[in-house]
């Protein structure tokens, strides 16, 4: 079971508010919007989907790095340098 499953109704709202928000980008460039006016709210849509990513990131290094630390098996190793690559994308986004 993935770590945020206790979280799940919530990951799946902020989605869909951050897919009505890329709606509204498309309306804005449709409607010839005002440059700054769309770059200000790919921003904002870029803070909300990097806010959701921080959440289960957080989520797998509590959940699913522990729990393989706690069993002590070979997986934990794996299971932090998954976290590590997860990590190294989010800083190079």
């Amino acid at each position: 079971m993935p770590g945020y499953a206790h979280d799940k109704d919530d990951y799946a709202r902020r989605l869909r508010r951050i897919e009505g928000q890329v709606r509204g980008l498309a309306r804005m460039i449709d409607n010839d919007e005002y440059c700054i006016d769309v770059l200000t709210q790919v921003s904002a849509a870029t803070r909300a989907l990097r806010s959701v990513a921080l959440g289960l990131l957080d989520e797998h290094l509590k959940h699913c790095v522990a729990e393989a630390m706690n069993a002590d098996d070979a997986s934990a190793d794996e299971k932090i340098r998954e976290a590590g690559d997860a990590i190294a994308r989010l800083v190079k986004s």
